[in-house]
């Protein structure tokens, strides 16, 4: 599975002034899955968002498949440091808990720093459905991102060694 280079140019040029934004540039500092950070797992799920709706003829909105997978974890903080959420507990309190809430942050940071379309915002948001049962993916490219999403997670996680854990 790989882009061709002429897709990756063209997806280069829709993310590059996101990529050099600082605030986007500090996901690089919190680790996502196993030794992947969340700014190198938003950029491995923004090139197989891309890669599958090109591969599947999907018709998606690119810019807007671009710009949501990327952000789609802008939440900036470790989601792994203990106590993080300590005063979570009971039923009601779940949901306050990282799986759940963060994309909700994520989408408020991405839409605060760069004023986002329905369709970014709704990328981002519903980026852990089937978890977040209420927020459903309302676009193709909701869904392209929330399919690409959960295959990166597994690709990362299982992989200890960063290059194996690239995923396309």
């Amino acid at each position: 599975m790989g882009l061709s280079e002429t897709e990756r140019v063209h997806l280069q040029a829709i993310l590059q002034k996101y990529e050099e934004d600082p605030r986007v540039q500090k996901m690089d500092q919190y680790i996502q899955h196993g030794c992947v950070t969340t700014f190198e797992h938003c950029r491995n799920v923004a090139r197989v968002s891309f890669w599958i709706n090109r591969r599947f003829h999907l018709g998606a909105d690119e810019t807007a498949l671009a710009v949501g997978a990327l952000l789609h974890d802008f939440y900036l903080y470790d989601w792994h440091v203990e106590g993080r959420f300590q005063n979570c507990s009971g039923l009601r309190t779940i949901f306050k808990m990282h799986g759940f809430i963060h994309p909700l942050l994520a989408r408020d940071n991405a839409d605060r720093c760069f004023g986002l379309t329905a369709k970014e915002k709704n990328i981002i948001r519903s980026h852990m459905w089937p978890l977040t049962l209420f927020h459903a993916p309302s676009c193709r490219e909701a869904v392209i991102v929330c399919i690409a999403d959960k295959y990166c997670a597994v690709i990362e996680a299982m992989y200890r060694n960063r290059q194996k854990a690239i995923c396309v």
